[in-house]
């Protein structure tokens, strides 16, 4: 059958680190990957997630399946953190909320809801964007376009572009959003920004999409979802696509959650309906473990406290790094101006590095970058920093 086919490309970060694990220089540090890591260089285990899953461990009396929708406590939870526990959306039962496999399942899963009842509308995504969002929303049948985000040669946000072309998106199309912490430039709307919008989307008429997966990586679990509220506040039809690989570690349970707002509890309802025949072709039902230790915590006021001081050093730790990286290449005489970096949001920095330096830098050094720049900060350790900084200050100065 595919003696005829060629393979297709591997894909441009899991496939960087298939290669960072075949480098046999002792100094290797790899900047590309999209997981958190400790100071040691680890994927934690979050100590708040261990005291769930021995909860679960006493508690658990059957393997049988959760329904289409998923658990009801998860779905409550995951509403209260995403909106805010007072909210309006949840008081009037305007959000319906299905776990999925991941913020990529939710993607999907939300993509697929879109493409039977808006079969003609294209998806806009911000030039740039996480590169699985072309891929997900293209296997679900749409039209692809670009809006303007990113001002690379002054390394920050181009609002005056932004706008221009949110307010030229047919109204009935789909504008996929970044919440917060925006992969792969760091970059993120101030509230001001987010406001004029939410105006521009509401008057317009397109479909707001959040894509919602650092929430506590940027300012804080309350002021990431800045975005979320003015939308709900809005009244308009939007969907969130939420993960907690991130902020709780739950990398390899996939646990994630789609949530479709509706100006009314009726519509909320008709909306939940069509998740879960949607669901039911895709994967029938969610994994349950990932999303049972997220509702245990959540919902257990002490692990709550617990998961949101890990939260804390895990956003503070990146902040260090970010820190660290700039006043150390500063340190060694280099003559441009990476400042900007400090400023950025979240795990992912558009650095600035041309690909010739990444390309440099990874056949000289081992240090691995993906393509355009990005780089990882928690990639970063007090143990790989200095090495860090001193290859990037000799090909800058070369």
């Amino acid at each position: 059958m595919w003696k005829n086919i060629e393979a297709a490309p591997a894909d441009s970060i899991l496939g960087l680190t298939e290669a960072f694990k075949k480098e046999t220089n002792p100094n290797k540090v790899n900047l590309g990957v999209g997981v958190y890591k400790d100071d040691a260089g680890n994927t934690p285990v979050l100590k708040s997630v261990k005291a769930a899953e021995a909860i679960l461990l006493e508690r658990e009396q059957t393997k049988s399946y959760l329904p289409i929708s998923g658990d009801p406590i998860y779905a409550s939870s995951v509403q209260k953190l995403i909106f805010g526990e007072d909210s309006e959306v949840i008081s009037n039962g305007r959000a319906a909320t299905v776990h999925a496999p991941g913020g990529t399942g939710a993607l999907r899963v939300g993509a697929e809801l879109l493409k039977k009842f808006n079969s003609q509308a294209k998806v806009w995504i911000s030039k740039p964007t996480w590169a699985n969002h072309k891929g997900i929303f293209a296997a679900a049948g749409f039209g692809l376009a670009e809006y303007n985000y990113y001002d690379a040669a002054n390394m920050c946000l181009d609002f005056p572009a932004l706008v221009a072309s949110l307010e030229a998106v047919p109204a009935g199309d789909i504008v996929l959003l970044h919440a917060c912490c925006h992969n792969p430039s760091g970059v993120d709307l101030n509230e001001e920004q987010w406001k004029q919008v939410v105006a521009i989307g509401k008057a317009k008429g397109w479909i707001p999409f959040l894509d919602f997966a650092y929430q506590g990586f940027g300012a804080g679990v309350e002021a990431d979802r800045f975005a979320v509220e003015q939308f709900a506040a809005a009244g308009v039809d939007f969907f969130v696509a939420s993960s907690f690989s991130k902020n709780f570690g739950l990398y390899n349970e996939r646990t994630g959650a789609l949530t479709v707002v509706s100006p009314n509890r009726e519509e909320s309802v008709v909306a939940m309906s069509h998740l879960k025949v949607t669901v039911r072709v895709i994967y029938s039902n969610p994994p349950a473990h990932g999303g049972l230790v997220a509702a245990t915590i959540l919902s257990d006021p002490a692990l709550y406290q617990q998961w949101l001081g890990e939260l804390n050093d895990m956003r503070e730790r990146i902040v260090a790094m970010r820190t660290a990286l700039v006043d150390g290449i500063a340190a060694r005489g280099v003559d441009r101006d990476f400042s900007f970096i400090k400023e950025q949001r979240g795990m992912f920095s558009f650095s600035g590095l041309n690909d010739d330096v990444v390309k440099w830098l990874r056949d000289n050094k081992a240090i691995y970058v993906v393509g355009g720049g990005r780089i990882n900060l928690a990639g970063l350790t007090s143990a790989n920093i200095d090495y860090v900084c001193d290859a990037i200050a000799e090909i800058l100065k070369k």
